[in-house]
């Protein structure tokens, strides 16, 4: 049976009063045996997410795929490993739009991440141009098969998908829990291509876009939809908890 992970993404919001008082007001209630609760810092907020919290799992935003060396404004697996992070949030489209990030980074991270036993939040999705043209699944496909280029099945287990629709991050607008399932399903079936059925079935796939709590329950409810990467709403204690708490 599949994990069911829900993380929030703080993108560059939160210093670290305010991680430990949003950790303060929801760490101990989310503690929820049937999901994998999260959050995304950002890295000058990691330590104090990971120094105040028992429940909620700290994620990075990005990481470098090289051990070291002369990248100024890097950050190295190593340098993450050193405070206790075990996830990393990699190809966001912000990162592919704004920084250049390319499928052949997000898989260059993803082994890297892979090999330093920690798990990958393999970031997908489309534009509205893309979408308007009728070309998602084959898009989304596209960045799938780059991503877990030369990574085995038995690595691949241990990743974690998110799939955001580039056109409903931060808009409002929100894929229709039909619409996400449908492109959740075809990652899936691409995933069987790429490994097979067995492999396929034990990935994680979240959906990302404007999730908040009263459309959670609705998008949980789809069969190849495994949780959510969340943004606005995380960044409010209520609607976090509301979120990793969508079941109770």
């Amino acid at each position: 049976m599949r994990n069911k992970v829900i993380f929030g993404n703080w993108k560059m919001n939160g210093t670290n009063a305010a991680v430990k008082e949003f950790l303060k007001a929801v760490d101990q209630s989310a503690n929820n045996s049937e999901v994998i609760a999260g959050l995304g810092l950002p890295f000058t907020a990691l330590s104090t997410g990971i120094t105040n919290a028992k429940n909620v799992k700290i994620a990075a935003q990005n990481v470098h795929f090289e051990k070291n060396g002369a990248f100024t404004g890097e950050i190295s697996i190593e340098m993450l490993q050193e405070i206790g992070v075990e996830y990393v949030i990699i190809g966001h489209s912000e990162r592919r739009e704004m920084f250049n990030e390319t499928d052949a980074t997000v898989n260059a991270k993803a082994k890297a991440i892979l090999q330093a036993n920690m798990i990958p939040l393999v970031c997908c999705g489309e534009t509205l141009a893309t979408k308007e043209a009728g070309k998602t699944i084959e898009w989304v496909n596209g960045q799938i098969k780059a991503a877990y280029e030369g990574i085995t099945a038995t690595d691949a287990i241990k990743t974690i998908i998110a799939y955001e629709p580039i056109w409903a991050i931060g808009t409002g607008k929100t894929a229709t829990s039909q619409d996400a399932e449908e492109v959740c399903k075809a990652i899936r079936q691409n995933l069987a291509t790429i490994y097979n059925q067995q492999t396929a079935d034990q990935i994680t796939i979240q959906y990302g876009g404007s999730v908040k709590p009263d459309n959670i329950k609705e998008l949980m409810s789809m069969p190849n939809i495994d949780g959510a990467l969340v943004g606005g709403a995380s960044l409010l204690a209520n609607d976090y908890l509301a979120l990793v708490n969508y079941n109770k």
